[in-house]
Formats: structure tokens, C-alpha cells, sequence
């Protein structure tokens, strides 16, 4: 498990699965001569997407950032077609930091599609249970309300399997919420109307978890958004907005998503001057 440590604060990513996604989706309009020099594709042109939550502990509270994949949550058909090749070892990875997930205070859940949500319940007895049972989870006032009510296209990625055991642990904000001093969850729409980042302040050190917004390295570039965003001109505007800041402030961006590189710090320009890199030899 990688870890990075920022002043007093110590993040580190769990293994919470893996995808294979289309590369042409996931970088939208961006042509593949572009995008496949900074980031690898398969033969089926699909790149690898980590769906690893990020662990801290502040104020006295165990904190997840996203969910995982879970386990046996999805079809056979369903692990073929988003190439899912490993489940997620939550868990395990608790389990060798002396943790259970009883033991979770806070999920904070950037959205709710099911590749950041399916790890949020577990199956017992063929009965969908909350994974994290006694923790609160945090997602938008507007997210909550398109997941439980998806529209034609949001079906296909809210499901109720993900939301109806874990109900009663949702608390929902508006424009912004700090669930625990020094961490915000702020609205920007985009990747879906109700999708958020989270900022950490930790000391003078500044972390920013773009979610879906940026889901790897390779999509720094402000233009290049995902085909997957319902709002592209929202993502476009809220990169606009954090990038710039997050680099001005000499802020570490985290990643969810990002099989290269679980952390990256940019300078003024653009330029990656620190970074954590992902073990793919690690023991899962």
C-alpha cells in the first residue's frame, strides 16, 4: 500500500479493485494519437483505471475517500465488459493497518456511479448489508437526489442495489460541507450534476482530490474531459478554476483512478516537480 505523508497526515491507498475502460471514452473528443502518448491502452484499446479509496485519519475520525468495487457485486457479463480483472481487498488492506470497516467513521463520496459506490455495500447471507455500517457517508444533495431518481442515460450507472442498504448512513450537503475540520466536499457538477471535490488542509500543505474531473495524470490538460461527463463544459470550468489554484498553492493531487501515480505536485507551468508512484508489483 502506498503512502503519502503531509505534515502531520498520513494518506494511503487501499486496494479497492480494477477496471479496464474504453481509452477513447475516457479521454472524449481528444484524438488517440494524443492521448495514448501519456497514458498505456491494451489491444482492446482500453486503459487501466484503479478504483482504490484513499485512508486518513484527522480529528480522531478513520476517513475513506471513494469505495471500491466491492465484491461479487457485479455480473459476469458486467466484469467483462468494464474489464474488471481484480475485486477489491478493502478489507485486507484495513485489516493489516489493525482496522476492520466497523471501524470507518466517514465515506466521502466525490459521486455515486457504481464503479466508486458498489464497495459501499457487501453481500451477507444474499442480502445486500452496508460495508462501512457505522460510518456516515457524504455526497451531494444533488447526487443523492439523481441516484435514487436516474434519468435516461444515469440509469446505466445508478443502481439501487448501491443506495438501498445505505440509506440511513447518507448525509447530503448543498454547495459545500467540511465533514471534519480542515476537509471541504465542494459541488462542481461536470462528470455528473452532482459531483464534487475535496480539498485537505493540512498545516501550510494543500491536497485536492479532483474525482472524475481528472481521473489520471494524463488528464491535466483543462480540454481534455471524459465522453462519460454528462456536463463537459462544467468540467472544463472547474478545472479552469482548481488547477491553476492547486498548483499557485503547491498543492498534491490525488488520484482514484490513476494506475501510474497515486499523487502528483505540478509548479506554475504545469511541470510535475514530485510525485507518489504506484507499486504495480505490490502485494494485493
Amino acid at each position: 500500500m502506498e503512502t503519502l505523508k503531509v505534515g502531520s497526515l498520513t494518506l494511503t491507498w487501499l486496494n479497492g479493485g480494477v477496471t479496464n475502460m474504453d481509452g477513447g471514452a475516457m479521454f472524449g473528443v481528444v484524438p488517440k494519437p494524443l492521448w495514448s502518448r501519456k497514458y498505456a491502452h491494451n489491444d482492446k484499446n482500453q486503459i487501466e483505471l484503479r478504483t482504490d479509496p484513499i485512508f486518513f485519519q484527522l480529528e480522531g475520525k478513520n476517513i475513506l475517500i471513494e469505495s471500491g468495487i466491492g465484491n461479487g457485486r457485479l455480473t459476469d457479463k458486467q466484469r467483462r465488459n468494464y474489464g474488471v480483472e481484480e475485486e477489491s481487498k478493502v478489507e485486507a488492506c484495513l485489516q493489516q493497518m489493525g482496522l476492520t470497516p466497523e471501524d470507518i467513521d466517514l465515506v466521502l463520496m466525490t459521486h455515486m456511479h457504481f464503479d466508486h459506490a458498489l464497495g459501499l455495500t457487501k453481500q451477507i447471507n444474499e442480502k445486500l448489508t452496508p460495508a462501512f455500517p457505522n460510518a456516515v457517508i457524504y455526497t451531494s444533495e444533488v447526487e443523492w437526489e439523481e441516484m435514487r431518481h436516474p434519468n435516461i442515460r444515469s440509469k446505466n450507472t445508478y443502481w439501487k442495489e448501491n443506495w438501498e442498504a445505505i440509506e440511513h448512513q447518507v448525509k447530503t450537503y448543498k454547495s459545500e460541507c467540511e465533514p471534519v475540520k480542515g476537509v471541504k466536499m465542494i459541488h462542481t457538477g461536470g462528470h455528473s450534476s452532482g459531483h464534487s471535490i475535496i480539498t485537505v488542509k493540512n498545516g501550510n500543505e494543500c491536497l485536492i482530490h479532483m474525482a472524475d474531473l481528472m481521473p489520471t495524470h494524463a488528464h491535466q490538460n483543462v480540454l481534455w474531459v471524459l465522453a462519460y461527463d454528462d456536463y463537459p463544459m462544467d468540467s472544463i470550468a472547474a478545472k479552469q478554476k482548481w488547477l491553476p489554484k492547486g498548483m499557485a498553492k503547491g498543492a498534491w493531487f490525488l488520484f482514484y483512478h490513476d494506475a501510474v501515480y497515486r499523487a502528483v505536485k505540478w509548479d506554475e507551468n504545469g511541470e510535475m516537480i514530485d510525485f507518489v508512484k504506484r507499486e504495480k508489483n505490490t502485494a494485493k
